[in-house]
């Protein structure tokens, strides 16, 4: 077991839904967003949907009771900005953007973010050096 600090969480009522949406859509992944018309939320799309490249960080993985992990990416640029924070991804009644899975349900994904400690930003420093490269 990493002694590294998570990057990255899932709320029990998000992890249900992504069961549900990997139920009808097989599996899935995440990219958080850098805003314009979606508004920085977390996108759920089919795994592999989103082509990623260079560009994109892969914050972690979420456990969510499933036979495999759902994978959480954010693009590099954003992440030079959100490396000393650490998100989990929660879901909320309303309609998000249509480009991810969970918008014909009524309900949107969001991100919930805080500061890491000095503790966890420690721990995290050699990685995310790296990561930023």
């Amino acid at each position: 077991m990493s002694d590294t600090p998570a990057r990255v969480a899932v709320t029990d009522e998000a992890a249900e839904l992504i069961r549900r949406l990997v139920e009808a859509n097989g599996p899935v992944m995440f990219h958080q967003s850098g805003g314009c018309c979606d508004g920085s939320a977390p996108m759920c799309y089919p795994d592999g949907d989103f082509l990623l490249g260079e560009a994109d960080v892969h914050l972690g993985d979420l456990e969510v009771g499933l036979d495999r992990p759902v994978a959480v990416w954010m693009s590099h640029a954003q992440f030079a900005y959100w490396s000393h924070t650490h998100l989990t991804i929660d879901v909320v009644e309303g309609r998000g953007a249509g480009f991810s899975l969970e918008a014909p349900y009524g309900v949107r994904f969001l991100i919930r973010s805080r500061l890491f400690t000095d503790e966890e930003s420690a721990a995290l420093g050699e990685e995310a050096l790296e990561q930023l490269g």
